[in-house]
Protein backbone atom coordinates (compact mmCIF):
# COMPACT_ATOMS: atom_id res chain seq x y z
CA UNK A 1 0.00 0.00 0.00
CA UNK A 2 1.54 3.27 -0.87
CA UNK A 3 1.69 5.93 1.64
CA UNK A 4 1.16 9.53 0.50
CA UNK A 5 4.15 11.48 0.88
CA UNK A 6 4.19 15.64 1.24
CA UNK A 7 6.89 18.19 1.47
CA UNK A 8 7.66 20.83 3.77
CA UNK A 9 6.16 23.49 1.31
CA UNK A 10 3.08 20.99 0.53
CA UNK A 11 2.72 20.95 4.45
CA UNK A 12 3.19 24.63 5.08
CA UNK A 13 0.33 25.09 2.26
CA UNK A 14 -2.13 22.94 4.07
CA UNK A 15 -1.57 24.51 7.47
CA UNK A 16 -2.28 28.07 5.31
CA UNK A 17 -5.04 26.74 3.59
CA UNK A 18 -6.50 25.74 7.29
CA UNK A 19 -5.93 29.29 8.32
CA UNK A 20 -7.39 30.74 5.03
CA UNK A 21 -4.44 32.36 4.60
CA UNK A 22 -3.41 31.47 0.60
CA UNK A 23 -6.59 31.52 -1.18
CA UNK A 24 -6.80 27.77 -1.82
CA UNK A 25 -8.40 24.98 0.33
CA UNK A 26 -6.97 21.87 1.58
CA UNK A 27 -8.29 19.67 -0.64
CA UNK A 28 -6.44 21.17 -3.40
CA UNK A 29 -3.31 21.19 -1.76
CA UNK A 30 -3.64 17.59 -1.25
CA UNK A 31 -4.60 17.24 -5.05
CA UNK A 32 -1.74 19.47 -6.35
CA UNK A 33 0.77 17.19 -3.99
CA UNK A 34 -0.68 13.64 -5.01
CA UNK A 35 -0.68 14.86 -8.84
CA UNK A 36 2.69 16.16 -8.93
CA UNK A 37 4.39 12.53 -7.92
CA UNK A 38 2.15 11.09 -10.13
CA UNK A 39 2.37 13.30 -13.11
CA UNK A 40 3.19 9.68 -15.07
CA UNK A 41 0.02 8.49 -13.54
CA UNK A 42 -2.25 10.95 -14.40
CA UNK A 43 -0.92 10.79 -17.86
CA UNK A 44 -1.79 7.64 -18.45
CA UNK A 45 -5.17 7.68 -15.97
CA UNK A 46 -4.20 5.47 -13.67
CA UNK A 47 -3.91 9.00 -11.21
CA UNK A 48 -7.33 7.36 -9.14
CA UNK A 49 -6.23 4.03 -8.96
CA UNK A 50 -2.90 4.33 -7.81
CA UNK A 51 -4.94 6.96 -5.13
CA UNK A 52 -6.89 3.69 -4.21
CA UNK A 53 -4.29 2.08 -3.17
CA UNK A 54 -2.56 4.74 -1.05
CA UNK A 55 -2.69 5.01 3.12
CA UNK A 56 -4.71 7.77 4.01
CA UNK A 57 -4.88 8.72 8.03
CA UNK A 58 -8.70 10.02 9.24
CA UNK A 59 -7.31 13.46 9.55
CA UNK A 60 -6.41 13.39 5.88
CA UNK A 61 -9.72 11.18 4.82
CA UNK A 62 -11.55 14.36 7.24
CA UNK A 63 -9.76 17.12 5.05
CA UNK A 64 -10.80 15.40 1.95
CA UNK A 65 -13.96 15.47 2.73
CA UNK A 66 -13.88 19.29 2.94
CA UNK A 67 -14.89 19.10 7.18
CA UNK A 68 -14.03 22.30 8.91
CA UNK A 69 -10.34 21.88 10.95
CA UNK A 70 -9.32 24.87 13.28
CA UNK A 71 -7.12 22.81 15.49
CA UNK A 72 -5.92 19.32 16.17
CA UNK A 73 -5.01 16.92 18.38
CA UNK A 74 -1.25 15.44 19.20
CA UNK A 75 -2.35 12.03 17.82
CA UNK A 76 -3.69 14.54 14.54
CA UNK A 77 -0.60 16.04 14.25
CA UNK A 78 1.99 13.32 14.79
CA UNK A 79 -0.68 11.79 11.47
CA UNK A 80 0.42 14.57 9.33
CA UNK A 81 3.92 14.59 10.43
CA UNK A 82 4.62 11.27 9.33
CA UNK A 83 3.44 12.25 5.85
CA UNK A 84 6.60 14.94 6.23
CA UNK A 85 9.37 13.55 3.56
CA UNK A 86 12.83 13.01 5.66
CA UNK A 87 10.76 13.75 8.86
CA UNK A 88 10.92 11.41 12.33
CA UNK A 89 8.40 13.10 14.16
CA UNK A 90 6.38 10.85 16.50
CA UNK A 91 3.69 11.83 19.15
CA UNK A 92 6.31 10.39 22.24
CA UNK A 93 8.63 12.83 21.42
CA UNK A 94 5.71 15.58 20.77
CA UNK A 95 4.30 14.55 24.44
CA UNK A 96 7.46 15.36 26.03
CA UNK A 97 7.73 18.84 24.24
CA UNK A 98 4.01 20.16 24.92
CA UNK A 99 4.50 18.85 28.85
CA UNK A 100 8.08 19.53 29.28
CA UNK A 101 10.76 20.92 27.10
CA UNK A 102 8.38 23.71 25.64
CA UNK A 103 5.51 23.50 28.25
CA UNK A 104 5.67 27.39 28.17
CA UNK A 105 4.39 27.05 23.92
CA UNK A 106 1.66 24.30 24.80
CA UNK A 107 0.46 25.30 28.21
CA UNK A 108 -3.47 25.04 26.64
CA UNK A 109 -4.37 23.76 23.51
CA UNK A 110 -5.83 26.44 21.93
CA UNK A 111 -8.93 25.62 20.14
CA UNK A 112 -11.24 23.88 22.46
CA UNK A 113 -9.41 20.95 23.98
CA UNK A 114 -6.89 20.86 20.33
CA UNK A 115 -4.09 22.52 19.16
CA UNK A 116 -4.27 25.21 17.26
CA UNK A 117 -2.43 25.37 13.34
CA UNK A 118 0.24 27.89 14.52
CA UNK A 119 1.01 24.99 17.29
CA UNK A 120 1.09 22.09 15.04
CA UNK A 121 3.51 24.64 12.84
CA UNK A 122 5.81 24.87 16.12
CA UNK A 123 5.55 20.97 16.65
CA UNK A 124 7.08 20.74 12.89
CA UNK A 125 9.47 23.72 13.23
CA UNK A 126 10.87 22.02 16.70
CA UNK A 127 11.44 18.51 14.45
CA UNK A 128 13.10 20.04 11.48
CA UNK A 129 15.68 22.07 14.12
CA UNK A 130 16.39 19.29 16.78
CA UNK A 131 18.62 17.47 14.23
CA UNK A 132 20.68 20.43 14.39
CA UNK A 133 20.13 21.83 17.78
CA UNK A 134 19.55 20.83 21.23
CA UNK A 135 16.33 22.13 23.00
CA UNK A 136 17.91 25.53 24.91
CA UNK A 137 19.41 26.56 21.77
CA UNK A 138 15.86 25.92 19.67
CA UNK A 139 14.02 27.93 22.89
CA UNK A 140 16.48 30.67 22.81
CA UNK A 141 15.45 31.12 18.94
CA UNK A 142 11.71 30.76 19.93
CA UNK A 143 12.33 33.69 22.55
CA UNK A 144 13.64 36.11 19.62
CA UNK A 145 11.22 35.16 16.96
CA UNK A 146 8.03 34.83 18.97
CA UNK A 147 8.94 36.81 22.08
CA UNK A 148 5.96 36.32 25.17
CA UNK A 149 5.20 32.51 24.31
CA UNK A 150 1.55 33.20 25.76
CA UNK A 151 1.05 36.06 22.97
CA UNK A 152 1.28 35.70 19.67
CA UNK A 153 0.40 39.11 18.51
CA UNK A 154 4.02 40.13 20.17
CA UNK A 155 5.52 37.00 16.81
CA UNK A 156 7.97 38.75 14.75
CA UNK A 157 6.48 36.19 11.94
CA UNK A 158 3.86 33.67 13.09
CA UNK A 159 4.69 30.28 12.91
CA UNK A 160 2.86 29.37 9.98
CA UNK A 161 4.11 31.78 7.86
CA UNK A 162 7.72 31.24 9.06
CA UNK A 163 7.08 27.40 8.60
CA UNK A 164 6.27 28.04 4.78
CA UNK A 165 9.15 30.63 4.20
CA UNK A 166 11.90 27.89 4.94
CA UNK A 167 10.12 25.21 3.58
CA UNK A 168 9.99 27.34 -0.03
CA UNK A 169 13.27 28.38 1.22
CA UNK A 170 14.99 24.98 0.91
CA UNK A 171 12.68 23.40 -1.90
CA UNK A 172 14.45 26.74 -4.25
CA UNK A 173 17.88 26.26 -3.10
CA UNK A 174 17.85 22.14 -2.50
CA UNK A 175 20.37 20.70 -5.08
CA UNK A 176 19.38 17.25 -3.91
CA UNK A 177 15.61 17.02 -3.05
CA UNK A 178 14.96 15.30 -6.62
CA UNK A 179 17.49 13.11 -6.80
CA UNK A 180 16.23 9.48 -7.24
CA UNK A 181 17.77 6.38 -6.93
CA UNK A 182 18.22 3.86 -9.21
CA UNK A 183 17.72 0.13 -8.68
CA UNK A 184 21.24 -0.46 -8.56
CA UNK A 185 21.85 1.50 -5.63
CA UNK A 186 23.34 4.53 -6.89
CA UNK A 187 21.71 8.24 -7.04
CA UNK A 188 20.93 9.28 -10.61
CA UNK A 189 20.33 13.08 -11.09
CA UNK A 190 17.33 14.44 -12.48
CA UNK A 191 18.70 17.99 -12.70
CA UNK A 192 21.93 19.72 -12.57
CA UNK A 193 23.49 19.75 -9.27
CA UNK A 194 24.84 22.92 -7.73
CA UNK A 195 26.39 22.98 -4.92
CA UNK A 196 24.74 25.50 -2.87
CA UNK A 197 27.14 27.61 -0.50
CA UNK A 198 26.81 29.53 2.58
CA UNK A 199 26.15 32.96 1.07
CA UNK A 200 23.44 31.88 -1.60
CA UNK A 201 21.25 30.82 1.17
CA UNK A 202 22.13 33.57 3.39
CA UNK A 203 21.29 35.50 0.44
CA UNK A 204 18.18 33.60 -0.43
CA UNK A 205 17.46 33.87 3.48
CA UNK A 206 17.83 37.95 3.26
CA UNK A 207 15.55 37.99 0.68
CA UNK A 208 12.60 36.56 2.48
CA UNK A 209 13.20 38.37 5.61
CA UNK A 210 13.17 41.45 3.73
CA UNK A 211 9.63 40.86 2.92
CA UNK A 212 8.59 41.87 6.48
CA UNK A 213 9.34 45.87 6.56
CA UNK A 214 7.55 46.36 9.63
CA UNK A 215 10.83 45.02 11.16
CA UNK A 216 13.62 46.81 12.57
CA UNK A 217 16.36 46.08 10.28
CA UNK A 218 17.87 44.14 13.76
CA UNK A 219 14.42 41.69 13.80
CA UNK A 220 14.88 41.01 10.22
CA UNK A 221 18.39 39.79 10.44
CA UNK A 222 16.67 37.88 13.68
CA UNK A 223 14.59 35.92 11.33
CA UNK A 224 16.98 35.83 8.62
CA UNK A 225 19.21 33.48 10.11
CA UNK A 226 16.28 31.65 11.95
CA UNK A 227 15.40 30.92 8.10
CA UNK A 228 19.14 30.13 7.32
CA UNK A 229 18.87 27.23 10.45
CA UNK A 230 16.08 25.81 9.52
CA UNK A 231 16.85 25.33 5.76
CA UNK A 232 19.77 23.58 6.58
CA UNK A 233 18.81 21.52 9.28
CA UNK A 234 15.91 19.74 6.37
CA UNK A 235 19.30 19.44 4.30
CA UNK A 236 20.48 17.49 7.14
CA UNK A 237 17.51 15.42 7.78
CA UNK A 238 17.60 14.32 4.34
CA UNK A 239 21.50 13.20 4.37
CA UNK A 240 20.27 11.28 7.61
CA UNK A 241 17.39 10.05 5.51
CA UNK A 242 19.74 8.90 2.58
CA UNK A 243 22.24 7.42 4.98
CA UNK A 244 19.12 5.28 7.00
CA UNK A 245 18.25 4.30 3.32
CA UNK A 246 21.98 3.01 2.17
CA UNK A 247 22.10 0.98 5.60
CA UNK A 248 18.86 -0.51 4.89
CA UNK A 249 20.14 -1.47 1.38
CA UNK A 250 23.04 -2.98 3.05
CA UNK A 251 21.01 -4.66 5.64
CA UNK A 252 18.99 -6.40 2.22
CA UNK A 253 21.90 -7.67 1.05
Amino acid sequence: MESFTLTRKDMARLLLALNGDNGGNPLQVLQCAWMRNHQGDADNRKAAPAFLSAALPPVVEKLIKGTRVKGFSLQEIAALGRLIEYSSLSITAMQNWVKRDFKEYFDSPKVGKKYSINQAALLFIIDDLKGNLDFESIRKLFCIVFNKPEDESDDLICPVSLYEAYSALFEKLDANNDQLMDTAGFVSDSRKQDFVTENVVLAAADQCAAKLPELTAKQREAVRNFLFIAAISIQTAYFHSVSRRYFNATMFL
